[in-house]
């Protein structure tokens, strides 16, 4: 080759790599969100996944698009994170969104309602039975769009200062106990009370309340729940598999590029496997903690749920008769559950059983 044809063929690769560069820089532009949890910094893996979130986008990006997250608090209490993202106060929110059903009792249902789904099986019907679809066609009545992002698995059932082995046991019990929960509670005698997770221990340390459930054995043990309460419980039959979800502004939302939406859309739903796996890690472990300090566990007993599944069926039933968005949110879910259950009980629950059985025979 001449050497004024390969100048002529090294400048014009080196124009259009000058070229490229900045066309995709400007196509990309700046982008800074706030974020709102509903969560404690300390709790750091149902908090932690709104700093995974954000995370992931500003990597996807190269720190073009950055999300601010900041812990419940500081800037609007906890529970009202979904305002603040609907008003437009912040442009996101991370919490969940059985905290609003004062607003709307159909909120519970795309988080967890007792006696609803597992984790894997809220996944599969949020992103491929069509709850998310029926989930944003609501929120939209809000100003918000929501994107799952993060599971805790199956909770557990809460701290109780005294046994419960009967239905008479929880008369006129005190219980901290979120969302719809608490309306199912209250049916078998149970007086619900909603407080934020800050709240819980001096509440109970008190006897200001007389149980509380939150999350599971590593938060649980975080905010030091088995020094003031003895009686450990499981399940927690009303949050099978809790979503927690990012909302965004929906204004917002659609103002961003197509592109800066598909990364947030991915992040959240890495995320959303990020949560579940990170607490099956972290459960065993504290767990044992808690019953090597003097925890004592224990099951509900089959009164106890059966007398909590008829309460279950009779709300729905009231509230469906009343709510329409409700009634074919409910159906949806309770329509993919029967078949989900159909075939869990094949496979899933058979070698799990199995397992289980294997390794208390060591």
């Amino acid at each position: 080759m001449k050497r004024r044809d390969f100048l002529k063929v090294t400048a014009a690769g080196a124009a259009a790599t000058a070229v490229a560069s900045p066309a995709i820089a400007q196509s990309s532009p700046e982008v800074k969100w706030r974020l709102t949890s509903s969560f404690p910094k300390s709790l750091d893996t149902i908090y932690g996944g709104a700093e995974q979130l954000s995370k992931y986008v500003a990597e996807m990006t190269d720190n073009k698009f950055q999300i601010q997250v900041f812990a419940a608090g500081e800037v609007v209490p906890g529970l009202q994170a979904l305002d603040a993202t609907s008003n437009g106060t912040v442009e996101m929110c991370h919490t969940v969104s059985y905290y609003y059903v004062g607003k709307d009792p159909t909120f519970a249902i795309f988080a967890s309602v007792p006696f609803g789904l597992n984790t894997r099986m809220q996944n599969s019907w949020l992103d491929q039975g069509g709850g998310n679809e029926l989930a944003n066609e609501f929120y939209k009545k809000f100003g918000v769009m929501g994107l799952p992002c993060g599971n805790t698995g199956t909770q557990m059932g809460g701290w109780f200062r005294k046994e419960i082995k009967t239905v008479a046991d929880l008369q006129g019990l005190k219980m901290r106990i979120g969302g719809i929960a608490g309306q199912v509670l209250a049916k078998v005698g149970v007086v619900p009370q909603q407080l934020a997770g800050g709240d819980i221990y001096p509440s109970l340390e008190k006897g200001t309340i007389d149980a509380a459930e939150w999350v599971g054995p590593y938060d649980d043990e975080k905010l030091g729940f088995n020094k003031v309460a003895k009686f450990y419980y499981y399940p927690g039959f009303w949050e099978g598999g809790p979503t927690v979800h990012a909302f965004t502004n929906l204004e917002k939302f659609n103002a961003l590029p197509k592109n800066y939406q598909a990364i947030l859309t991915n992040a959240a739903a890495h995320t959303n496997g990020w949560m579940p796996a990170r607490y099956d890690m972290q459960n065993p472990g504290a767990l044992k903690r808690l019953v090597a300090s003097g925890t004592q566990l224990r099951p509900f007993t089959n009164e106890v749920l059966d007398a909590c599944l008829k309460a279950t069926n009779e709300l729905w039933a009231e509230i469906s008769a009343k709510n329409a968005d409700f009634k074919k949110a409910i159906d949806a879910m309770q329509a993919y559950r029967s078949d989900q259950y159909l075939w869990w009980q094949v496979a899933e629950y058979t070698n799990d059983s199995f397992m289980i059985r294997s390794r208390t025979r060591g």
